[in-house]
């Protein structure tokens, strides 16, 4: 081995590597994310991708810092079943440990890791609604397949349920309702279309905001993403 590193001018290491297939320890494919396994494979957990996916499309965060990347989801202080279920779903979907950070009502659940790039290719500088978000395949297939899941991610981020009132011959009347608001298209794109999927009827009251109103729809919704909590 001396006489091929000194004739070909590289280091032991280099080829001693090459002979022996030495591996570091540093080099070691982190197997917690399925995009950089080889070969690579499906995402683990479906269901609690598919949540995370649409909590990050709403209210989420990817922070590239010069160490380790930063994935935060913020969710109101008054929810902390919501707040429990996304901890849940980061810690599924490969985080090792997930942190909590409560500012004016409102908690950021917070996470790093090296690999939160290759689970959420959407991210960017700047605001969502001022650039393009698609789905690359393998997300496209978690989203068909688990379409109430990713729903509930998205109406715990950025809807709502209330009780809607309006006034008919003198009597008030109540009926629940659910509404959207995002200011991007894209992603009002995907809540759209994972509602016809269900064939969940549905209505755009804004441009930014959709609203499901109908008795048989609002049933619907109510089976997998109900008020939060």
């Amino acid at each position: 081995m001396d006489s091929i590193y000194r004739r070909l001018g590289l280091s032991r290491n280099t080829v001693g590597w090459w002979l022996y297939n030495r591996r570091s320890a540093n080099i070691e494919i982190d197997k917690r994310c399925p995009r950089c396994d080889r070969p690579r494979r499906k995402i683990d957990d479906f269901p609690s991708y598919a949540y995370l996916l649409g909590q990050y499309l709403g209210d989420g965060h990817l922070l590239m810092t010069q160490r380790v990347p930063l994935l935060t989801v913020v969710c109101d202080v008054r929810y902390p079943g919501l707040i429990h279920e996304v901890a849940y779903a980061m810690e599924a979907c490969g985080a090792r440990t997930v942190g909590f950070q409560e500012r004016d009502g409102c908690m950021g659940v917070r996470t790093h890791w090296m690999h939160w790039p290759c689970l959420i290719p959407q991210h960017g500088r700047g605001v969502k609604h001022r650039r393009k978000i698609e789905l690359v395949d393998w997300q496209q297939e978690v989203v068909e397949d688990q379409p109430e899941r990713f729903l509930r991610g998205l109406f715990h981020s950025d809807g709502s349920r209330f009780t809607n009132r309006v006034v008919r011959n003198g009597k008030i009347y109540g009926y629940p309702r659910y509404t959207f608001v995002n200011e991007s298209g894209d992603i009002m794109r995907m809540c759209q279309q994972s509602l016809d999927r269900l064939d969940v009827k549905w209505r755009m009251a804004r441009h930014n905001t959709l609203s499901v109103a109908r008795k048989e729809a609002v049933a619907r919704l109510d089976s997998f993403v109900g008020p939060k909590w």
